[in-house]
């Protein structure tokens, strides 16, 4: 039989412990628990956090987070993790992310299968070891350059973030979401988590990490606007941020993206990237039945 618990600071390494089981899938629970801990008060990136514990071993956990994501790691348990951890936090559902059966689970579970949804999807993982990234020959030879935004590219980022949000996530352009991604450059600029690709002084596509752990990173919000696009700055973009994090020690880069979206899968593959053969899951529900 197993107990559940509220995790609570102090049970750090029992969790770690658990998720370095689940590398791969489990970067938002990892990233997210070394920003901001295990308190949840609401602020970002915490969250309420529910694990199951077999003879003082966690063997499940499900944690739902300050903006409403619901994120599994539960091979097992999946049911008690999922209902415990929605009860206590009280917050509605935005989304659900995990491994991509465990996602699909839980949307029976909480009688989810039939909302409505702006992405449901399951992403395939790619994961590339750092020693073999392989650099584009524009970002090499120096004809763009990768770097930190400077301030005053900041509001521009704010707009290609809000197109990514509508193209691949399936947002709705309403009058809060370029708010929420000024919120989200802002947030990424003081962690100094985000790249921006510039040709002479022109920026030409842009890459972030959406969670930053000090053996491995995920890439997330990569973005070139259309009339750019076919030029090869994706990939120098994303390689330029794996050099960064190269350079700080960091290992293994990993990402998920769409079955049907095989031009990301072209760009990735192209700076090294290969799939793990894993699913992840991700559910976005739409913003008007929260």
């Amino acid at each position: 039989m197993s107990t559940l618990r509220t995790l609570q600071p102090g049970d750090e390494v029992s969790l770690e412990t658990f998720l370095l089981q689940h590398t791969d899938t489990s970067m938002f629970l990892r990233s997210n628990w070394r920003t901001a801990g295990l308190l949840d008060q609401g602020a970002r990136f915490q969250g309420t956090y529910i694990a199951a514990y077999i003879d003082e071993n966690i063997v499940a956990v499900a944690a739902h987070f300050w903006n409403g994501m619901l994120v599994v790691q539960a091979p097992v348990y999946l049911t008690e993790v999922v209902q415990a951890v929605v009860a206590q936090s009280g917050r509605a559902i935005s989304g659900i992310s995990g491994p991509a059966a465990q996602v699909e689970a839980t949307k029976s579970i909480l009688e989810l299968s039939k909302r409505p949804t702006q992405l449901d999807q399951p992403e395939i993982l790619f994961s590339l070891a750092l020693r073999d990234l392989q650099i584009p020959q524009a970002l090499a030879s120096a004809k763009v350059q990768c770097r930190l935004p400077h301030p005053e590219e900041l509001e521009l980022l704010g707009e290609w973030c809000a197109a990514y949000n509508v193209e691949t996530l399936g947002k709705t352009d309403t009058l809060t979401l370029r708010p929420a991604c000024d919120r989200i450059i802002e947030v990424r600029q003081a962690t100094a988590m985000h790249w921006v690709l510039v040709k002479g002084d022109t920026p030409v596509s842009y890459s972030a990490f959406n969670a930053s752990l000090p053996d491995i990173v995920q890439i997330g919000g990569v973005w070139t606007p259309p009339a750019l696009r076919g030029k090869g700055y994706a990939k120098s973009v994303v390689a330029g941020s794996l050099l960064d994090a190269r350079s700080q020690g960091v290992k293994r880069a990993i990402l998920f993206t769409g079955d049907n979206n095989q031009a990301a899968q072209a760009v990735y593959r192209g700076i090294g990237f290969l799939p793990t053969g894993e699913k992840y899951g991700l559910v976005l529900f739409e913003e008007t039945q929260n």
